[in-house]
């Protein structure tokens, strides 16, 4: 077994496919191919989907994978002790959907950069599903995701509770509503909407809030951000989690405005997940226990 044929699998991991691994590595196609069929010979397993659509990664390969990844990094901390260096991580690789990188990821990292200075982190904002694929095939470290009452994680995942809180009401700075303590669902129904693509979490959220009666008029936008610049521009109304506007600068700046809705108990609850049994870097670790210890202060 040589670290090369390991790294070709995470590249094939990484680019979806054998031909865009290659192209990746400069490897060509055959040279590339016949270093993972001999891999594969050595461990007794076939890594590898090969069809005539292409070649991909299968679950056999992925569940390998972690173990994989971890002995590459090894390999790299190996090499940085042969130099001399203090040890540098790979990136830790965090997927999350967008209200975990506003409202947790990226704050945590601006309170403790300090304490983070010798930890890069790889961040992307994904959707729920491809954060639980990335986590099961070892594409990720750490995970966030945002869960309504009833949902479930995948078995071979565990999930952290970081914060819960409820839908809210995102009006126009000058909207009559604004002058209100609180708004009801049927004040919502009478404006024209600004919601989440089918799919999306918030979108699920406005079904269970408006059930059977949506509004008249929904404008979709395709992500909160936008969502709120629609609001602010005077284009509609909209729900939005209530931890993900805390110091938002549009509200701070009266550009929107954020009420309680009357009778909506809908929990919203961001999780942080990691595949279960799986030993996570240092850098992984301490990333973690940040982001944990930084939420149960908020």
């Amino acid at each position: 077994m040589r670290l090369e044929q390991l790294e070709y699998v995470r590249a094939v991991n990484e680019h979806g496919s054998l031909r865009r691994a290659g192209e990746h590595l400069n490897v060509s196609l055959p040279a590339l191919s016949e270093a993972v069929t001999k891999l594969e010979r050595e461990l007794g397993v076939t890594l590898l989907d090969r069809r005539r659509s292409g070649t991909r990664i299968n679950g056999a390969g992925r569940e390998l994978l972690p173990r994989i990844l971890e002995i590459l990094d090894a390999a790299d901390g190996l090499r940085a002790a042969a130099r001399g260096e203090s040890r540098i991580h790979h990136p830790v690789r965090v997927g999350s959907v967008y209200f975990g990188v506003t409202a947790i990821v990226v704050p945590v990292m601006r309170a403790h950069a300090e304490d983070l200075e010798h930890t890069a982190v790889d961040l992307r904002q994904l959707r729920h599903d491809e954060v639980h694929a990335g986590l099961r095939d070892g594409s990720l470290d750490i995970g966030l995701v945002t869960l309504l009452p009833g949902d479930d994680l995948h078995p071979d995942l565990v999930a952290t509770e970081l914060v819960h809180g409820r839908p809210v009401a995102v009006l126009p700075g000058d909207s009559p509503l604004a002058a209100r303590a609180t708004v009801t669902v049927d004040d919502l129904r009478r404006e024209v909407f600004v919601g989440a693509r089918p799919g999306y979490l918030m979108h699920r959220v406005a079904e269970r809030v408006f059930g059977d009666a949506p509004p008249l008029r929904w404008h979709i936008a395709d992500s909160a951000d936008v969502s709120k610049q629609m609001v602010s521009s005077g284009l509609g109304v909209s729900l939005l989690p209530d931890f993900t506007l805390v110091d938002d600068p549009l509200e701070t700046g009266g550009a929107v405005v954020l009420r309680p809705i009357d009778d909506e108990d809908t929990v919203i609850r961001m999780v942080m997940v990691r595949r279960r049994g799986v030993r996570p870097t240092p850098a992984a670790q301490a990333l973690f226990d940040r982001l944990a210890h930084h939420a149960a202060r908020s």
